[in-house]
């Protein structure tokens, strides 16, 4: 019987270290003076002799994004404290030497040395207090190529790379096999082509920064799912992002107008309808027409005359015991947007009583049994509150006339004439007179909430989008902008994921529940902002510097996805076919309108 337990050898750690490099060692490798032939291609080491003078966070981050293959190798030992303070003061010495020197000749001070002299000087009190240690550092770059020409093509990018941070390369000639395994993950420095840095230093170039979104870490599972939301200008890498599988599914896009907001979120929206995603979207200038008319969706055009919305109408197949006063609640809200203001507590009162008659008086109760009865109108409810003697209920009856027959009671004097359903629906708010768009937008989005807030668990599994596109006019009002808020707290346990569109940054940033709308959303899309509005957007979002220039001048299309700590740069690309559906350019629309005349 074998020993399964007995010690290991020498001889079987050596078969096994055999074993390793016979698995992962390339076919063949051929040395020459300037480069490597490893297997099929080709690969070169830089070496890197020159640092600039000072350094700033993710120092090497532009080597990190050059977009070929690169292996960087940071190898660090540190310095024993005797050893770097004897070092140290030898350096200051000679800096001294040469300035007395200078000054005997009756020469002018160097510059240089003056500068060094006041760095040494600097770095031996921090060493002295503990602030700072040593450290012997070695940064190489090993560049992967195909073929010859294309390996010196890829080294004189690199080199141009690092001279824009001022940091200097030379070829490992002769030594390119020393590079190499230098570059590979065996922690062996085989170069020794070593500079003193101090911690500011080397903790400047940690973490290795990217411009692109972190991969998977080694062992966790490869991602699935989400969208192309574009390229990265800075390193060419795909931006591929999925809201889905974060910790809420809802996103908000700010950006002045003709940034192109728009057409970045039809984007989305098509590519999320590839993967059967249910989309009710918002629509106040009916930018989103021809999106649903290419893919069978529904239009529900508010303000067109015969379309009507029936706020009084109860959820269908919602038997839920409470059903009825979630309406209540929901007309309370309603009232105070039709009025513009919250009531006094006498008229909330009276309102509470005329809503809970007016269900009686048509038959509808608490009983789910009851519910499918033809609810009551905004005119009942009027006729209510004239109906008693109290006084504020005959007050609020008043204030409520031009709604239930006035100039604004069209969308209101009958029953819903429409039943949107369909993996599309568009809610088009452009026949709305201004003084209606936000009601509007309210009742819309009840309707879309009725249909996210299912209790049937198939309908639960299905995932939906939300879009509420110019959210400026729900949030410059409160009850609406509470709507929303609540709608972006709930929407996570239903599946479901809100995108909120606007242009009028003030109006987000500068209320609480605005506020609170765009902290309960993973995903963040800021695209060109307005110079009056980067201040405002950098303090909410924590922008450095560097990203308040590229918002300011960014092209059309072009922005930033912040996710938590992930962020990235991005430019929205699409194919041809989606470019016409998404497009709200004139002069594209009028080529669209000539082919089809053609046609």
């Amino acid at each position: 019987m074998r020993n399964r337990n007995r010690p290991r050898t020498p001889t079987d750690n050596g078969r096994q270290s055999a074993g390793l490099a016979a698995t992962v060692a390339p076919a063949s490798l051929e040395v020459t003076p300037r480069m490597l032939r490893v297997g099929d291609g080709y690969a070169a080491t830089l070496v890197v002799t020159g640092y600039p003078a000072e350094v700033g966070p993710a120092w090497l981050e532009p080597l990190l994004s050059w977009p070929g293959r690169l292996d960087l190798a940071l190898h660090i030992e540190p310095m024993p404290a005797p050893v770097a303070a004897s070092r140290l003061r030898n350096q200051r010495a000679r800096f001294e030497s040469s300035r007395r020197a200078d000054a005997e000749r009756g020469k002018l001070s160097d510059p240089y040395v003056e500068a060094a002299a006041d760095d040494a000087a600097d770095l031996a009190e921090r060493l002295a207090r503990g602030a700072a240690k040593l450290f012997r550092v070695g940064l190489y770059l090993t560049v992967h190529a195909r073929t010859e020409e294309e390996l010196l093509d890829a080294c004189a990018q690199v080199k141009a790379a690092a001279a824009s941070t001022l940091i200097e390369v030379q070829p490992a000639t002769w030594r390119h096999l020393a590079g190499w395994t230098t570059t590979l993950p065996l922690a062996t420095d085989s170069l020794q082509m070593l500079r003193t840095m101090d911690t500011t230093a080397l903790a400047a170039a940690f973490p290795l920064a990217s411009a692109d979104l972190p991969a998977p870490l080694p062992g966790d599972p490869p991602a699935e799912g989400g969208v192309l939301y574009g390229v990265n200008p800075d390193s060419g890498g795909i931006v591929w992002w999925d809201r889905w599988a974060q910790e809420n599914h809802n996103c908000v896009v700010l950006a002045r107008s003709g940034a192109g907001k728009s057409y970045f979120v039809k984007l989305e929206i098509l590519r999320n309808l590839y993967q059967r995603v249910q989309v009710a979207v918002i629509d106040p200038e009916e930018e989103y027409l021809r999106l649903a008319d290419a893919v069978g969706g529904t239009i529900v055009r508010l303000g067109v005359h015969g379309v009507k919305i029936n706020p009084f109408d109860l959820p269908a197949g919602d038997t839920r015991p409470d059903v009825l006063t979630r309406r209540g609640l929901f007309l309370h809200t309603l009232i105070n947007v039709l009025l513009g203001q919250q009531p006094p507590p006498a008229e909330r009162a009276a309102l509470d009583r005329a809503i809970l008659a007016v269900y009686r008086t048509a038959g509808i109760t608490a009983d789910p049994a009851t519910h499918h009865r033809p609810a009551p109108l905004l005119r009942d409810l009027a006729a209510a509150l004239r109906a008693g003697e109290d006084q504020a209920a005959r007050q609020l009856a008043a204030r409520l006339a031009p709604w239930v027959e006035g100039s604004f009671s069209d969308l209101f004097d009958g029953p819903t004439t429409t039943r949107p359903d369909g993996h599309l629906v568009v809610w088009s708010l452009r026949h709305l007179a201004d003084e209606l768009r936000t009601v509007g937008t309210l009742l819309a989005l009840d309707a879309i909430w009725r249909s996210v807030d299912a209790v049937d668990p198939a309908r639960l599994a299905t995932r939906r989008l939300v879009v509420v596109d110019e959210a400026w006019l729900l949030m410059r009002d409160g009850e609406g902008a509470r709507f929303l808020f609540r709608m972006s707290k709930a929407a996570r346990k239903r599946h479901a994921g809100l995108t909120v569109i606007t242009q009028d940054v003030a109006d987000v940033l500068g209320t609480d529940l605005g506020q609170a709308v765009v902290a309960n959303a993973a995903t963040q899309v800021l695209l060109k902002q307005a110079p009056q509005a980067i201040d405002a957007i950098g303090d909410a979002f924590g922008l450095t510097a560097g990203e308040r220039r590229l918002l300011l001048a960014a092209r059309v299309g072009q922005g930033l996805l912040i996710s938590g700590t992930n962020r990235s740069s991005f430019e929205a690309i699409s194919s041809d076919a989606e470019h016409l559906l998404c497009t709200t350019r004139p002069a594209d629309l009028a080529d669209l309108d000539d082919e089809e005349d053609d046609l």
